[in-house]
């Protein structure tokens, strides 16, 4: 069974372990750790990125991870494929996951990357929706753990819209046992 990324809490049981590990592997990475440096998992692999919506830090970091961890990616705008025109997001997968190792998918409607990774034989990664975000969820909780690193007593307060970041950000906080507080309009 191929295993999806849509939202945060499809981690849930390993989230602690995935970021801790993350941010180990980022100090090695940076202190020159040949080991670090020298970790492909991604060897040989393409790793599409749809893109519905612009992006600047969601696709540059998603290509440059997947470049580091040996894999090419590949960006597919909206404009460059046939997604929603003349081809579902059903036969997208199902294309897409002969080629592809992978598939990252920033879309407008939560529907359609659920729908994507239902007919997806490749992983899919949610690289935003309208309902989650979880990278960035993750990446903040990773953010937030590299410089409270005891977050027994540490609460997280949101200032904002009640939007994609906060919903998996919520749950995230949820899974660490992590207080947070938010303010929405």
């Amino acid at each position: 069974m191929v295993e999806h990324l849509l939202a945060i809490d499809d981690v849930a049981d390993d989230f602690e372990k995935i970021i801790r590990w993350a941010i180990e592997f980022k100090r090695a990475w940076k202190n020159g750790d040949e080991v670090a440096q020298n970790f492909f998992p991604l060897d040989t692999l393409a790793i599409g990125s749809i893109y519905e919506k612009p992006s600047t830090r969601t696709r540059v970091s998603f290509e440059v991870g997947i470049n580091r961890l040996g894999g090419y990616p590949l960006t597919l705008l909206k404009n460059d494929i046939q997604l929603g025109k003349s081809e579902s997001v059903a036969d997208t997968a199902n294309v897409l996951s002969r080629f592809l190792g992978g598939i990252t998918y920033r879309c407008f409607a939560h529907a359609d990357v659920a729908e994507l990774a239902k007919n997806s034989d490749v992983p899919v990664i949610n690289a935003l929706s309208d309902k989650h975000h979880p990278c960035q969820a993750a990446a903040d909780l990773m953010t937030i753990i590299e410089n409270f690193d005891d977050t027994e007593d540490l609460k997280v307060c949101w200032v904002g819209d009640g939007n994609n970041v906060l919903h998996d950000l919520m749950l995230a906080c949820a899974m660490l046992g992590i207080d947070i507080h938010y303010a929405v309009p």
